[in-house]
């Protein structure tokens, strides 16, 4: 690795390692607890939550979505443009949709939270700006800041992933607290892999 190569790989990481940390102190716990106990109200009415993102958090969606079924919150992927296009018509009045998006400004997702609106759901927004157009259009707003994404031209996402997925896995632990989800149901949930299989101290 030549010295060029080396700088710029010790820059990511030491700006990465202060965002995250940044993240972490940074969680807002009463916006946190305030989506989640609207995601048990839909859920207690039967209705579902859904995450969706355009771009680069789409693909932070489905693991999100992946996540949160996984630990007791049954969920689905929304594709971010695909919901303008009739797929929508995987939403029914009074479900929760979780849209992920780091400046909350883009043309695409106002369409797609738009259409979300207009089928009467509501939106948990996440994204990197307080005061953006996703944050004043959402139920709940979950922040999650960065200052710098690290790498050349800072501009590809990296750390606005990193921190939009620490969010909303906090917001799957608080979920999930309520849920008193034991290892026996857990591996039911996820029979295959290493964590499919009950260790001694949980027969």
């Amino acid at each position: 690795m030549n010295s060029k190569d080396l700088k710029a790989l010790e820059h990511y990481v030491s700006n990465t390692e202060k965002e995250v940390i940044s993240t972490l102190k940074g969680l807002d716990i009463d916006a946190l607890n305030k989506a989640a106990n609207l995601i048990r109200k839909a859920e207690k009415n039967g209705n579902r939550v859904h995450v969706s993102g355009i771009g680069k958090p789409g693909h932070i969606a489905g693991y999100i979505a992946s996540l949160l079924s996984s630990t007791g919150t049954p969920s689905y992927f929304l594709h971010g443009t695909e919901a303008v296009h009739g797929s929508c018509g995987q939403l029914c009045k009074g479900d929760v949709v979780i849209f992920i998006s780091n400046s909350g400004e883009t043309s695409e997702m106002k369409a797609t939270i738009q259409a979300i609106k207009n089928n009467e759901c509501d939106v948990i927004g996440v994204s990197g700006n307080k005061d953006s157009w996703l944050a004043k259009q959402s139920k709940v707003h979950l922040l999650a800041h960065v200052d710098e994404e690290g790498g050349p031209l800072n501009r590809a996402p990296r750390a606005s992933i990193l921190s939009e997925t620490i969010v909303l896995q906090a917001l799957s632990t608080i979920l999930q607290s309520h849920e008193n989800i034991d290892p026996k149901q857990y591996v039911k949930w996820h029979p295959g892999g290493s964590l499919g299989q009950l260790r001694e101290n949980e027969k």
